[in-house]
């Protein structure tokens, strides 16, 4: 059977992965041939990376010459001649794209059509940071390949299944009504942790679970029996936890003040809230946290600690929801290879009954908790491409999720 391309496309980004699906039935069936990166896209010249399924790399170059335009329809036409005269190619059957917002509508992958490209780019203003990014790739592969299937994947779709009082602000009902609502993201990386757990936890993979996607941008998502019932992600990707340069939860009033008082304008708060704030706002220093746990400035621990108090004052909250806690699992960059913040974020939760070993948690072990612990810790790495391409390989073939 043809190959699955999976596209996650950022503002001067574009991230890919091939796989080849065989007769692939589970998550695990699908097997990764290339995957790899373009960065600096917009100008004249741009980055590639592409590494194979063994992680070997293969290209490792600056795109440029001629004065030559390094965008996003430049990058795709690369990629897919390159891919197509591999030896090896089985050529691309379907596309799969990461697409964050699917609003009210979109609960489920769906093969994309023009009028549902559409009304997908109706909802830029609920996601204007990353909707227009997901979603221009598809007009370019349908001029590239127009007779090659794409599909979108929702970073929301995951949380549909939240009952209406997890979703609902309280404001007036007609602002509800029209969609101000809290939708929650990261749904593909939860959606495949969620089919993982399995694997690990065996029976007990039911129950009451608190995912940790902590990376970059970062969120918790509560999970009864694999489904998801609360997210600490809301109308927006920025609501939550601090994040890398994002602010995560803060009082509407701050934002208030800043217009009437500073005479901010909302592309200025735009870019304070999303891009200065967060670990690299708070320490002064940087938005990653390997540079913060590196670091002996004392602004740099306070970031990392006000990181871990929030994730840990979350993780209750999400508790609370779920009426207790059987496991809490880690994932994502910060998640899997960070044991410092594992730690601090389980001493936060020993009265949950959290209770981890330190030298399975300094080893990056898949269960970090004590055998005694009331709580499970685990941590499990995430794969967001390889959920797009089993959604992708249903959708085309016209099985559900």
């Amino acid at each position: 059977m043809d190959d699955i391309l999976v596209i996650n496309s950022g503002s001067s980004s574009l991230k890919f992965a091939l796989f080849g699906r065989g007769a692939a039935v589970s998550l695990g069936d699908f097997k990764v041939r290339y995957q790899g990166h373009f960065s600096g896209l917009g100008g004249h010249q741009a980055h590639l990376v592409v590494r194979d399924g063994a992680g070997q790399t293969l290209r490792d170059e600056l795109l440029a010459g001629d004065g030559k335009h390094w965008g996003h329809p430049e990058a795709l036409e690369e990629l897919l001649e390159w891919m197509e005269a591999r030896p090896e190619s089985g050529g691309i059957g379907a596309i799969g794209h990461r697409v964050v917002h699917g609003g009210r509508d979109y609960r489920a992958p769906v093969l994309l059509q023009p009028a549902i490209l559409e009304a997908l780019e109706a909802l830029i203003p609920l996601a204007p940071l990353h909707q227009p990014h997901g979603l221009a790739p598809v007009r370019t592969l349908a001029q590239l390949r127009p007779d090659v299937p794409q599909v979108a994947c929702f970073d929301t779709a995951y949380h549909a299944t939240h009952k209406a009082v997890a979703q609902t602000f309280a404001l007036p009902r007609q602002l509800t009504e029209a969609g101000l609502i809290r939708y929650g993201f990261h749904g593909l990386s939860y959606d495949y942790i969620s089919r993982c757990l399995p694997d690990h936890l065996g029976t007990k993979a039911t129950g009451r679970v608190v995912a940790a996607h902590l990376g970059n941008g970062a969120s918790l998502c509560a999970m009864q029996d694999g489904v998801s019932v609360a997210s600490t992600m809301g109308f927006t990707a920025l609501d939550g936890l601090p994040m890398g340069t994002r602010c995560g939860t803060i009082d509407p009033g701050v934002v208030l003040h800043l217009m009437t008082q500073d005479g901010m304008t909302s592309d200025q708060i735009s870019d304070l809230l999303y891009k200065q704030s967060g670990l690299l706002g708070v320490s002064g220093i940087s938005a990653d946290m390997r540079d913060l746990l590196d670091s002996t400035d004392p602004a740099a621990a306070e970031a990392v600690a006000l990181f871990c108090y929030r994730t840990f004052r979350e993780i209750a909250s999400l508790a609370a929801a779920l009426g207790g806690l059987d496991h809490l699992v880690f994932t994502a960059g910060i998640g899997e290879h960070a044991a410092p913040v594992r730690s601090m974020v389980c001493q936060g939760c020993e009265w949950l009954g959290v209770h981890i070993d330190e030298v399975r948690n300094a080893r990056g072990e898949v269960r970090i908790s004590t055998d005694d612990s009331p709580v499970g810790v685990w941590v499990i790495p995430t794969d967001e491409e390889r959920m797009i391409a089993w959604h992708t390989a249903r959708c085309v073939a016209g099985l559900g999720t």
